[in-house]
């Protein structure tokens, strides 16, 4: 009995091939394209990122398990997909390594000043800026210590700084030297020259940077957002980028994406803004493809699967 897969992205044919060599009836429909038909309307399994607007799943009454190729899963319709009990599983890991190499980079050209010596590039202009930093001696504080602050932390070794982080619990993590619970953010966002935002976004995290915790945090703090937008109160941001108590930020994620081209932030001198961008590599469909295949043989031979999300706690 062949099981039916519904895949939105489109793998090349060796690699659908040795998914159809596992069991499965693979049907494949671009994203952007893809709504229920009696192709795919008794599909047991959906392989995708987000066609959530066009595909109603609640049509596809055979559905028991949603493959994401994302982190994040805010894009899921949680309250069909908890009442009708259907599994849910992430790409956990999946872009861990280039995100972690993003913040390495993103610390250092704010901390280097790199934007304002590629306009004077472009402009042909020969001025030696005196206000760099050190990256040496400073303390890099994680908010969430998965698998993306991991390597970021990871990188940071070599660099002689501190790296502390906050969890639900607390928990010892590696490669940080102190891990702070949920419940003592106000302890460890005083002590951190660099905040960076790795926690998945969930209702409890939502606006989690606001107002009252910025204010918590040192005068001249950089700020590295690579979770999601609306984990951040963009007002709250932008009133502590004028007034400097947000020295500069790089943000990766905005609460609406893509960012308006109207919107204030693109006006800011202290700020790096790219197209959520961080997790792009080479080797993102491999690493992709490999954990989805692993997880279809799991399905398939009745074993537990890689990376189950906890739909309560959202991640």
């Amino acid at each position: 009995m062949w099981v039916k897969v519904l895949f939105t992205y489109d793998y090349g044919d060796e690699r659908m091939n040795r998914i159809r060599e596992l069991g499965y009836e693979v049907i494949y429909v671009y994203e952007k394209d893809v709504k229920v038909d009696e192709k795919n309307v008794d599909a047991e399994v959906l392989v995708c990122y987000d066609p959530f607007s066009t595909l109603d799943i609640k049509k596809m009454k055979n559905l028991k398990w949603i493959q994401l190729s994302s982190i994040g899963i805010d894009q899921v319709p949680i309250d069909y997909v908890k009442k009708e009990k259907i599994m849910i599983t992430n790409n956990k890991g999946g872009y861990s390594i280039p995100i972690g190499e993003w913040i390495v980079m993103k610390i250092l050209e704010m901390f280097k000043n790199s934007r304002k010596f590629y306009e004077k590039q472009k402009n042909g202009k020969w001025q030696m800026d005196t206000t760099l930093l050190e990256l040496y001696g400073k303390t890099i504080g994680f908010i969430g210590t998965g698998s993306i602050a991991n390597e970021g932390a990871k990188r940071l070794q070599g660099f002689g700084v501190r790296i502390i982080g906050v969890n639900t619990s607390g928990k010892k993590v590696d490669y940080f030297d102190k891990c702070f619970s949920m419940d003592d953010l106000d302890k460890m966002l005083p002590e951190c020259d660099v905040v960076v935002l790795t926690i998945p976004y969930t209702n409890k995290t939502h606006n989690l940077i606001n107002n009252d915790t910025i204010s918590m945090m040192k005068e001249g703090v950089f700020l590295v957002n690579v979770s999601r937008g609306s984990i951040i109160d963009e007002v709250a941001l932008l009133k502590f980028l004028r007034n400097g108590k947000i020295r500069g930020a790089a943000l990766d994620v905005f609460t609406q994406e893509p960012l308006e081209s109207d919107h204030p932030l693109w006006n800011f001198n202290n700020v790096i803004i790219t197209p959520h961008n961080s997790w792009i590599s080479e080797k993102r469909n491999e690493r992709r493809f490999n954990m989805i295949y692993e997880n279809l043989k799991r399905y398939i031979s009745g074993k537990k699967l890689l990376n189950i999300v906890d739909l309560n706690k959202g991640y």
